[in-house]
């Protein structure tokens, strides 16, 4: 609780207010006079007046023939895009899979014919053909879709494979597609799996 008086409560004001700089109008300047109470015993009930000159416009006013107009300062902010509600369920082209699935085997064939197993070489060649696949499928056009595309390239050494994923999945929506390309020294398996994004 405040012990000052009321009469001095009312009349003080906070620094913001009290350093606020005065506004141009039509080119004249106004002053912002600012009236507060003496806080000494001394000086009780008598007023002090200060006057600060501004230092910049706060806002121009500008005057045309027909109009009025106002310019305010240019703030360069980037405004936050809204979008509204579709209420769309569906993709309006779904994701068809025997189309990704010939594009996923046309490229692991054209990458990886006459090629054999090197292990300092295979990933940088699973990198390059998991984005051609990748952008391969972008082009293709179906909307509301995000893909992850995973390409394992094996030597053959007599072993058996066992690949798995796990995913949070919408069987209604969501979609995969699998290529495999083989030869006399690797396997080459390419995984694209097409989930719904609304």
């Amino acid at each position: 609780m405040e012990t000052r008086p009321k009469a001095e409560r009312r009349l003080s004001l906070s620094a913001a207010q009290r350093e606020r700089p005065g506004r141009q109008l039509e080119g004249v300047k106004v002053a912002a006079a600012v009236v507060t109470a003496a806080a000494s015993r001394g000086m009780k009930g008598r007023r002090k007046q200060t006057v600060f000159e501004p230092l910049a416009p706060l806002e121009e006013e500008c005057f045309s023939e027909s109009t009025k107009t106002r310019q305010l300062p240019f703030r360069p902010t980037r405004a936050k895009i809204k979008y509204a509600n579709t209420y769309r369920l569906e993709p309006y082209h779904k994701f068809r899979d025997y189309l990704v699935r010939d594009k996923a085997q046309a490229i692991l064939t054209k990458k990886l014919q006459q090629g054999k197993y090197n292990a300092v070489s295979s990933p940088s060649l699973c990198a390059s053909i998991s984005e051609e696949i990748l952008t391969a499928t972008k082009k293709m056009g179906f909307d509301r879709y995000k893909y992850v595309v995973s390409v394992l390239i094996v030597e053959k050494a007599g072993q058996a494979i066992h690949v798995a994923s796990r995913w949070v999945w919408d069987v209604q929506r969501d979609s995969w597609v699998s290529a495999k390309y083989e030869t006399e020294t690797f396997i080459a398996l390419a995984l694209v799996m097409a989930c719904y994004y609304e």
